[in-house]
C-alpha cells in the first residue's frame, strides 16, 4: 500500500478543492471516466504489478493557521497535539497536520486612484520587498484599480515568479479617479482560481472607502468567504481623509484568516510587507473531518487553540468559519439520465 504523509494529504485536498462551494470544506475526489465519485474511492494494480492503493477521503477542512506568543513573535516548532479545533463549540479530531514554506499564488491588489499619487513610490517598494521575501517558486500578479479594474502583467502573461517582470507591472500607471475596491478584489479572487499553486494569497493596498464599485461590501464578503483564499489588508489613510475604509478591510482579513494593517504613514508599508511574507512562509496547516455532516449550507465558526511546551496560551490566528456544502435536490424522473439500452 502506497503511504500518504500528512502533508500529501494536505495537498490532495488542496487540489481537489472546490472553492466554489465552500469557504474551507475541501473534498477529496478522484474521478475515473465513465465513473462517479464515492464516500471512499480505492485503486488498486492488477497482482503482476507492485499492488498499492490509494484511499481518499471526503470532507476535509483544512486551515492555515499563524501563531504567535505575547509578544507578537512567530511561534514554530509545534506538533499536532499542541492543537485543538472546535467547530461551533465542539471539539474536532486532527486529521493531518504540517508546517513547511510551500509556493503561494499571490495578487498584489494595489489602489491608484487619485489620492495615492504620493504614496505610490513607497507602495511599489513595498510591493517588491515582499516579492523578494516570498519563496522563490511563488507565482504572483498585480491587479490596479481606480474606478476601472486591470491587470498590470501583460494578457499573455498570467503569473510571473521574476522581479523585473513584477516592477514593470506595478509601475507605469497614474494615479488618478475614484476607488472600486470591491470590483478589484472580486477580480483578483477570480484570478487566483487560475494559479496552481497549494495556497492562494491576496494583498490588498487601499487608502480609500470604496466609491466606484458595481458590487457592495456584503457581496465582496461572501465571495471571500466562498474562496480558499488568505486576504491581507493595508490601510494607508490620512487621519483627515473623510473616506476611510477601516470596516471593510478589517472584515476581509478577519473572514479569510488574514490579518488587517493601518500603518501611520506609508514609510512604515514596506516592514509590514516584510512580515506578511515572513507570516505566509511560517504558518501551520490543520485539517480535520467535521463531525457534522449535514450538506445544509450552513455557516460553522471555527476556533484554534495552541499551547506552548510549558503551557502558555498562544494567539492562533486563521479562518472564522466556513459554509458547509448544500446538498443539491434529486433531480425529477424526467430528467435523470438514462442508459441506452444499445
Amino acid at each position: 500500500m502506497r503511504q500518504y504523509t500528512d502533508t500529501d494529504k494536505l495537498r490532495i485536498g488542496r487540489k481537489y478543492a472546490p472553492g466554489s462551494r465552500c469557504l474551507v470544506a475541501f473534498f477529496f475526489l478522484i474521478v475515473l471516466p465513465g465513473m462517479l465519485p464515492q464516500q471512499e474511492y480505492t485503486l488498486s494494480q492488477s497482482r503482476e504489478e507492485t499492488p498499492y492503493t490509494i484511499s481518499v477521503s471526503v470532507e476535509m477542512v483544512v486551515l492555515n493557521a499563524t501563531v504567535r506568543d505575547g509578544k507578537g513573535s512567530l511561534v514554530s516548532g509545534l506538533v499536532k497535539e499542541d492543537f485543538q479545533v472546535n467547530e461551533d463549540g465542539i471539539p474536532q479530531q486532527i486529521e493531518c497536520f504540517s508546517c513547511e514554506d510551500i509556493p503561494v499564488t499571490v495578487g498584489l491588489v494595489i489602489d491608484n486612484s487619485g489620492t495615492m499619487g504620493p504614496k505610490r513610490s513607497e507602495v511599489i517598494t513595498s510591493a517588491l520587498v515582499f516579492a523578494r521575501s516570498s519563496n522563490p517558486e511563488d507565482q504572483m500578479f498585480v491587479v490596479h484599480f481606480n474606478e476601472n479594474v486591470s491587470f498590470g502583467l501583460p494578457k499573455d502573461m498570467p503569473f510571473t515568479d521574476k522581479i523585473d517582470q513584477l516592477e514593470i507591472a506595478l509601475s507605469g500607471i497614474t494615479a488618478d479617479g475614484m476607488t472600486a475596491l470591491y470590483d478589484a478584489v472580486a477580480a483578483a479572487l477570480d484570478h487566483l482560481k487560475k494559479g496552481n499553486r497549494d495556497k492562494k494569497v491576496l494583498i490588498v493596498i487601499s487608502d480609500g472607502e470604496d466609491n466606484a464599485s458595481k458590487i457592495n461590501m456584503d457581496q465582496i464578503l461572501v465571495m471571500a468567504g466562498k474562496s480558499d483564499a488568505i486576504i491581507y489588508t493595508i490601510g494607508i489613510f490620512d487621519e483627515n481623509n473623510p473616506d476611510r475604509n477601516l470596516r471593510a478591510l478589517r472584515k476581509l482579513a478577519r473572514a479569510t484568516g488574514g490579518e488587517a494593517f493601518l500603518p501611520a504613514s506609508a514609510k512604515q508599508v514596506v516592514p509590514i510587507c516584510r512580515r506578511i511574507a515572513y507570516d505566509i512562509r511560517n504558518q501551520y496547516a490543520i485539517a480535520y473531518q467535521p463531525t457534522n455532516k449535514k450538506q445544509d449550507g450552513s455557516f460553522r465558526a471555527i476556533q484554534v487553540t495552541a499551547k506552548a511546551k510549558d503551557g502558555r496560551r498562544l494567539s492562533v490566528r486563521t479562518r472564522a468559519g466556513y459554509h458547509a456544502p448544500l446538498k443539491s435536490p434529486p433531480l425529477p424522473m424526467s430528467e435523470q439520465p438514462h442508459e441506452d439500452p444499445n
